[in-house]
């Protein structure tokens, strides 16, 4: 056979064209693979609805079960949705530098007074919803958790009334000083009610400032009224006891 014989031409041409085809085919294959591979993990990614769910065993439902359906007070509840974005360290730190009470404790007695029906405080359902109840709480918390903190919040009111009452009838303050320092912790109290959502008007500050300033006088005067008279009995106790001496003697 000599190099000008077509028959033997072709065959090659045909051998490198179906070396060729599979080649191409070959990468073609692979890039398609590929590709529907990169669209149905994107695909997952973006609906992870398609995400098998696990089939509850006889004994209830497995770990990975959804969540019950959320309360409808509990999404309604808008008392501090001013605090969307807010980190719990930074709220506890702003309570701790101006009151004796934590973030966690504030939150939750808010809650306590919101949930409370005529048997008492929904506990179970404050601990199961506090992240969708409070923005800068994060974990659920059970009944006990609840009540304790609760319980924290009764006692450190308990003794900070108990502090400041103290040092209103004592004498400590002068009527002007007792005036600024009610003005000072009103205000606290005040951007405390506002964040959770309570509207007050400026008539309505300025009346709350002086109905409670006219109180705190009103606790001063019988206060040092009632030092007086104290002061007054034991002097007169004192001078019959020495007259009673003398005539001993």
């Amino acid at each position: 056979m000599t190099e000008d014989d077509p028959t033997a031409a072709d065959r090659e041409d045909r051998a490198d064209a179906e070396a060729g085809g599979t080649e191409e085919t070959g990468r073609d294959a692979a890039s398609d693979s590929e590709t529907g591979a990169t669209e149905t993990a994107a695909d997952a990614e973006s609906d992870p609805a398609d995400e098998s769910v696990p089939e509850e065993t006889p004994g209830g439902p497995t770990d990975g079960a959804a969540d019950p359906e959320i309360p409808r007070d509990v999404q309604k509840y808008a008392r501090f949705k001013k605090m969307d974005g807010a980190q719990y360290d930074r709220v506890n730190e702003f309570l701790r530098d101006r009151t004796y009470i934590t973030a966690r404790e504030w939150a939750i007695a808010r809650l306590c007074s919101d949930f409370r029906t005529e048997t008492g405080v929904e506990m179970t359902k404050i601990g199961e919803n506090l992240p969708e109840l409070v923005p800068f709480m994060t974990d659920t918390y059970t009944p006990q958790a609840v009540n304790q903190a609760r319980s924290s919040f009764e006692g450190k009111v308990q003794k900070a009334g108990a502090t400041f009452l103290y040092g209103a009838m004592s004498g400590f303050f002068t009527a002007e000083e007792l005036d600024e320092l009610m003005y000072e912790v009103t205000e606290v109290a005040k951007f405390l009610l506002e964040v959770e959502g309570v509207d007050l008007s400026v008539e309505d500050e300025l009346e709350a400032e002086e109905r409670i300033s006219s109180v705190m006088r009103e606790v001063r005067d019988a206060s040092a009224d009632l030092r007086r008279e104290e002061t007054s009995e034991d002097a007169s106790t004192a001078t019959n006891t020495d007259t009673d001496a003398a005539d001993d003697d």
